[in-house]
C-alpha cells in the first residue's frame, strides 16, 4: 500500500537526518559503482557502443530492481513493520541530504575564517571544475550551486520514485544516477557509451527537478525580488542550463538569495561558459551557503507533505473508485 510507502519515506528521511552516510559504512552505491566499472571495462570498446551502454544500464538497473524488490517483498511477508522498516533503511541510502549540507558547510566554514586555499580544498571533494584558483565568490558559487543542484538529484528526485515504487524504485532512480555519473560523459570515450545512461537520468529527473524548483519558491521567501520576479526568474532561467533538468534547482536558489550562478568554469584546464541564472542584485559571498542550505531544509519538508498529500489523495481516489465500481 502507497500508506506504507509514505511512512518508509518518512522514516528514511529521518535516518538520514540523524545518521546521514558514515563513510565507512556499506553502500550500495558501491557496489553499483563496482558493477558498473567491470562492465565498462569489458565492454566499452569495439563496434555498437551504443548498445552495448544500453546493455550495461539495463542489467545494472534490472539487478538492482531484483534485489531490492526481493529484500522488501521477504520483510512484508514475515510483517508489515518489518517491511517499513527494512524499506526506511534502503530508500535512507538513496537519499543524501546531512551529507550535501556537511559537504557545503564544509567549505563555508574555512571561507568566513578567511583560508582560501582549505575551502578550495574543500570545494574541489563536490565539484569537478578548477578550483585552485578561485575568488571567494566563485569558491561560494560552487558549494552553493552543488546544494541547489542537489537538492532534486541527492534528495527529492529518489523520495519521488519511492512514493511511485516503494524502495526498489528509489534504488533504479540511484543506479540511473550513479550510471550516468560514471559513463554518462560527453567526451570522446562516453559519448556514445554513455548515451543510455544519460538520457534515461534526464528522464527520470524530468518530473522531480520541476517539482523541486517550484517548491523551492512555494516554500521560501525571496530576500530581494517580489515572488512574482521570482516565478519569471525561475521559469526563464532553468532552461538555460546544459541539463535539462539541473537549472531548476539553480535557478530558483539564485532568484531567493538575489545573487547569479553560472559563468565561466574551467575543467582541466578547458573554459566552459555556463549561461547564467538569476539577477545580481547582491554579490555572492560566503553568507549565501548556509541559506542555500536552508533552502534544500524548508524545500525538502515542503516536498514530503507534497508526497503525503499526493499520497493519500491517490489512495483515497482508489478506495472511491473501487466503491464506485461495486455498486
Amino acid at each position: 500500500m502507497m500508506v506504507n510507502h509514505l511512512i518508509a519515506i518518512t522514516m528514511a528521511y529521518v535516518i538520514d537526518l540523524l545518521i546521514g552516510d558514515p563513510p565507512h559504512w556499506p553502500h550500495p552505491v558501491r557496489w553499483i559503482g563496482s558493477l558498473i566499472s567491470l562492465l565498462d571495462k569489458r565492454w566499452n570498446k569495439g563496434k555498437s557502443k551504443r548498445w552495448k551502454g544500453a546493455a550495461l544500464l539495463l542489467i545494472v538497473l534490472l539487478t538492482v530492481f531484483s534485489i531490492s524488490f526481493v529484500i522488501v517483498f521477504i520483510a512484508y511477508k514475515i510483517h508489515p513493520i518489518l517491511g517499513i522498516g527494512v524499506e526506511s533503511i534502503i530508500i535512507a541510502s538513496t537519499i543524501a541530504q546531512k551529507s550535501l549540507k556537511e559537504a557545503a558547510l564544509e567549505v563555508y566554514h574555512p571561507l568566513i575564517e578567511g583560508n582560501l586555499v582549505e575551502a578550495r580544498k574543500k570545494l574541489s571533494y563536490i565539484v569537478g571544475r578548477d578550483t585552485e584558483t578561485l575568488s571567494e565568490g566563485e569558491v561560494a558559487r560552487g558549494a552553493i550551486e552543488t546544494v541547489a543542484e542537489n537538492t532534486s538529484d541527492g534528495v527529492t528526485a529518489p523520495l519521488f520514485w519511492a512514493l511511485l515504487g516503494g524502495a526498489p524504485l528509489a534504488m533504479v532512480y540511484r543506479a540511473t544516477n550513479t550510471c550516468d555519473s560514471m559513463v554518462g560523459h560527453i567526451n570522446d570515450r562516453y559519448k556514445d557509451f554513455g548515451w543510455a545512461s544519460a538520457k534515461w537520468d534526464d528522464v527520470m529527473n524530468w518530473i522531480p527537478s520541476r517539482l523541486t524548483g517550484m517548491l523551492m519558491l512555494l516554500g521560501n521567501r525571496s530576500e530581494k525580488m517580489s515572488k512574482k520576479e521570482a516565478w519569471i526568474i525561475l521559469f526563464r532561467d532553468a532552461k538555460k542550463h546544459p541539463s535539462p533538468n539541473s537549472g531548476w534547482g539553480e535557478a530558483a536558489v539564485a532568484s531567493l538569495l538575489g545573487i547569479q550562478l553560472g559563468g565561466v568554469n574551467y575543467y582541466k584546464g578547458i573554459i566552459s561558459n555556463r549561461a547564467k541564472m538569476g539577477e545580481p542584485i547582491v554579490p555572492i559571498e560566503a553568507m549565501h551557503i548556509p541559506k542555500a542550505n536552508v533552502i534544500l531544509t524548508r524545500t525538502v519538508l515542503l516536498f514530503l507533505l507534497f508526497l503525503w498529500m499526493g499520497g493519500m489523495g491517490f489512495e483515497l481516489a482508489i478506495t472511491w473508485l473501487k466503491s464506485a465500481i461495486s455498486l
